[in-house]
């Protein structure tokens, strides 16, 4: 497997926001990887790219935190890394020539965002200085500067990418004509589908569940213990079996409300009902320190009758009844009857919330939904089922028909019938050969040294090799 610049970046990237313990972990074993070097060398400079420079410690923590998000590779991994540091020194030093400038807000809210993980995932501020080794505004310098950084990188192949001339139909055709078809990208099955939903009623439900959580309320504040009840009674999997504590972790973490509640309380205070979109809680906060706290909570969801799926079954069924009997078509049907926001308004039409793309490849589709529609033909419509929808974190109850509207089967791509996917495909082709093309030529006219540990690479760019010091 062999990552693209694209690729590099997106994943670079994709770590600032990530929980960081095993970040943590990694700094602390670099000198342990580091020994795996002939000669047992502990840390030195490995690679001077113009004024930027790597050492053996950058390389192991770049390579530790790709191990520990799954990454594997055939080839030789220092190699394979190592090259691909270079070529971001090399995108960093263009962006600083080219006087790109650093968001400092967003670098801001990165760095905060990172801080909070770290603190969450260790306990605190000491906990995280103790860890580190480091006092926190050390760490805070350190890892603003690298935020910066690959701010500036991304800037840059971004600045590159946008040089590529917009493509027409004809270069697409162009593509197709001398690409080998067995090189064209697999378009997979994709589905089309409409709904008409109708949701149990949910002020009932939750008028029930703050009852319960207030009778909880009134016994704990009686004398039981609230981690006993919390193990009892709290459907949050993740705290009851620790008697609904949460652990010392920042505010930014949580649901809004959750966090507004539980720093408005003191040590020992129980909170009244808090409503966010993981259901209904109540609060009781243990300690509080800055915008950290430790909480426990007990977490209650609506829960809906037999009474209320027959109810709603009845009702879908008889809208599937007219709509096969009669003259009403679905997306009428779906514009009076479907207590959907998000899809009434467009007869029904589901569309994917990341994308907005009408169709669903199926590992897009909630298994529940495509369990309905996987052995209809189109333009059938299923029997009611019970599914969730696209709210909070794992989505609310909802009773629902879908019409399996339309099936693309899986092809090679088409210049008539997939322009829009190939147009994406030969545009990122380019930029690719934009950015490819930048790199040779910087490896050409940048002062450049490798150190002759890394002789033996098999280096993607030939021009990497006659960099590197001889013995």
């Amino acid at each position: 497997m062999r990552w693209t610049i694209n690729n590099w970046l997106f994943i670079r990237m994709k770590r600032i926001v990530r929980i960081v313990a095993a970040f943590a972990l990694i700094l602390l074993q670099i000198p342990v990887s580091a020994q795996k070097y002939q000669g047992g060398l502990i840390d030195k400079s490995i690679a001077v790219i113009g004024n930027e420079l790597i050492t053996i410690s950058d390389l192991e923590a770049e390579i530790q935190m790709m191990r520990s998000e799954g990454y594997a590779s055939d080839k030789n991994i220092r190699c394979e890394v190592l090259e691909q540091m270079m070529q971001s020194k090399l995108f960093l030093m263009q962006a600083r020539l080219d006087s790109l400038t650093v968001n400092q807000d967003q670098v801001q809210a990165q760095l905060t965002q990172r801080l909070d993980q770290v603190r969450t995932a260790l306990g605190g501020d000491d906990q995280v200085e103790a860890y580190f080794g480091k006092p926190t505004y050390k760490l805070r310098q350190e890892w603003q500067k690298q935020l910066e950084d690959m701010t500036l990188t991304q800037q840059e192949q971004q600045e590159i990418a946008k040089g590529v001339p917009d493509l027409t139909p004809y270069d697409v055709k162009q593509y197709m004509d001398t690409v080998d078809t067995d090189n064209l990208p697999m378009i997979p099955v994709k589905y089309k589908m409409s709904q008409i939903c109708v949701y149990p009623d949910r002020e009932a439900a939750a008028m029930a569940v703050r009852e319960r959580l207030l009778s909880l309320r009134e016994r704990i504040i009686n004398g039981e213990r609230f981690s006993t009840l919390a193990r009892l009674y709290s459907e949050d999997p993740g705290s009851s079996r620790k008697g609904g504590e949460l652990g010392m972790a920042s505010k930014s973490i949580f649901w809004p409300a959750f966090s507004d509640a539980a720093m408005a309380l003191k040590p020992g205070m129980i909170s009244q009902i808090v409503e966010t979109p993981d259901g209904f809680h109540i609060i009781e906060v243990i300690e509080k320190k800055g915008d950290m706290f430790n909480a426990r909570h007990i977490l209650m969801k609506p829960t809906y009758t037999a009474e209320d799926r027959t109810k709603a079954f009845n009702q879908l069924d008889s809208i599937k009844n007219v709509i096969d009997t009669t003259e009403l078509t679905f997306e009428i049907a779906a514009m009076f009857f479907s207590q959907d926001p998000a899809t009434r308004t467009n007869g029904g039409q589901m569309s994917d919330p990341n994308t907005g793309s009408a169709y669903f490849e199926i590992d897009q589709i909630k298994p529940q939904d495509y369990a309905a529609v996987a052995e209809l033909e189109e333009g059938q419509i299923s029997d009611p089922i019970e599914s969730l929808d696209n709210e909070g974190r794992d989505g609310n109850l909802v009773y629902k028909i879908v019409r399996l509207d339309k099936i693309v089967p899986a092809h090679p791509a088409s210049f008539e019938n997939d322009y829009t996917e190939l147009l994406g495909e030969v545009q990122m082709a380019k930029q690719q050969e934009a950015m490819m093309s930048f790199i040779d030529d910087k490896i050409k006219s940048t002062y450049i040294t490798i150190d002759p540990l890394f002789k033996d690479c098999n280096f993607s760019r030939g021009g990497w090799q006659e960099k590197i010091i001889e013995d």
